[in-house]
């Protein structure tokens, strides 16, 4: 279930805020599910528990300089 990533921060700064919050959950959604195949051994390669958590460090990042920008 591999998702496009890492995605740029030129990408993420081209979505709107209600997008970065869809995009936000999704990814959050995604490491959760990550995460449970990881416990389970089951995950293959644990890169990209990295690869989304900085993904969604990325989003949270442009949707507070959005929310400071006004």
């Amino acid at each position: 279930v591999q998702g496009k990533y890492p995605m740029k921060i030129s990408e993420i700064r081209g979505l709107g805020v209600a997008e970065l919050q869809t995009k936000n959950s999704e990814l959050a959604e995604e490491l959760f599910r990550l995460k449970i195949r990881h416990a389970g051994g089951q995950l293959e390669s644990t890169a990209s528990l990295g690869r989304l958590r900085r993904d969604i460090a990325r989003i949270k990042t442009v949707m507070k300089e959005k929310e400071a920008a006004g």
